[in-house]
């Protein structure tokens, strides 16, 4: 899987391009904007380009969709029967009037008791954020000590939580590591991975075949795991 990018006129895409072995062409573009498209091993680039401009329209229109789908589930009510995605599933909300706030992972639910109105909005999202923050400390601390054993360095990275718009993840220098607080919503094999990633930079700085091979030696899967990570959850 390689990302390319598509231009016709004013208009610029990135794309997921998957070579496999079928005699068909095959375009998808995901809620999350992703677009892929899976094409026959023999595909070059001119008939890609001929094929994505006879789709461009539909293109077009797909993208426009899914925007206004996106920012519709992104804006969050904070009510009960929302859903949202934490360690790779999807948790069914519930809010409950109680004498004590607080929140639970329980009975495959996200349960907010709160002692405010159930319909506090404002309440219930400070609850929730609050029980994530927590959360991703745990968690991101957590799955770095154990990704740590699999290195041979005698100190502990300081790890910071960043929102970034285009990476998971990110090496400083000076042993320094930032995970992007949204990866909270991916399963822990794609936090192991991004994890690993960053681990491997303090050895190779650059992306070269030395640090390829250090990665694959821990995470034989990893390409597996990467492309889970950038369809499912961005």
């Amino acid at each position: 899987m390689k990302i390319k990018e598509f231009k016709y006129g004013k208009y610029s895409y990135e794309y997921y391009l998957v070579l496999q072995d079928r005699k068909t062409v095959a375009l998808t573009v995901q809620p999350s904007l992703n677009i892929i498209l899976k094409c026959p091993l023999d595909y070059d680039i001119d008939k890609i380009e001929r094929f994505l401009k006879r789709k461009w329209l539909w293109l077009e229109k797909q993208i426009q969709y899914f925007k206004k789908y996106k920012k519709k589930i992104e804006k969050k009510e904070y009510v009960s029967g929302e859903s949202f995605l934490y360690l790779g599933r999807q948790y069914k909300l519930l809010v409950k009037s109680s004498k004590k706030s607080e929140v639970r992972l329980e009975n495959g639910a996200i349960t907010i008791f709160t002692t405010s109105s159930t319909q506090d909005k404002n309440a219930n999202k400070k609850l929730l954020d609050n029980w994530f923050d927590n959360r991703i400390k745990a968690i991101f601390s957590s799955r770095l000590n154990e990704m740590l054993k699999k290195f041979d360095y005698d100190f502990v990275p300081t790890l910071i939580t960043r929102k970034m718009p285009k990476r998971w993840g990110s090496y400083l220098g000076k042993n320094k590591i930032v995970l992007n607080p949204l990866l909270i919503r991916a399963s822990k094999d794609c936090i192991d991975y991004v994890i690993v990633h960053e681990l491997c930079h303090m050895k190779h700085t650059k992306h070269n075949n030395s640090f390829f091979k250090l990665q694959e030696s821990i995470i034989p899967n990893w390409k597996d795991v990467k492309e889970k990570l950038e369809l499912r959850f961005l």
